[in-house]
């Protein structure tokens, strides 16, 4: 019987770095910016070749070329999912934020100037 392989053990719990990230956006949006040109690419080959059910075929393709870069612009620019210590964290600190008393902000006397006077 052959031995399987030890797979590496994880040791930490830390987040991808930025540069990840963003590699991994990135090829996303690229991903997804090649299928708009195959949607346009297709819907040429489409016209050309005189296939049955050519404006249903022609309007999924349309559909593809302007929903395609909306959605792409949106994953691109979104970021992985918070971790459960990353929300747990946000949870702590927007407890322990000073809360400024109403009377506290009223004390304060402002100067006003006056332009006419």
């Amino acid at each position: 019987m052959k031995k399987q392989p030890d797979r590496p053990v994880l040791i930490t719990d830390a987040a991808l770095s930025q540069s990840d990230q963003l590699r991994s956006r990135q090829i996303r949006y690229v991903t997804m910016m090649g299928l708009r040109a195959g949607c346009l690419i297709l819907g040429a080959v489409l016209i050309s070749a005189q296939v049955p059910l050519l404006p249903l075929w022609l309007i999924l393709c349309a559909a593809g070329m302007v929903f395609l870069p909306w959605a792409a612009v949106l994953i691109a620019n979104d970021r992985p999912p918070k971790t459960k210590a990353e929300r747990y964290e946000a949870r702590n600190t927007e407890r322990q934020r000073p809360v400024l008393d109403s009377h506290s902000a009223g004390q304060n006397e402002h100067r006003t100037i006056d332009a006419d006077g």
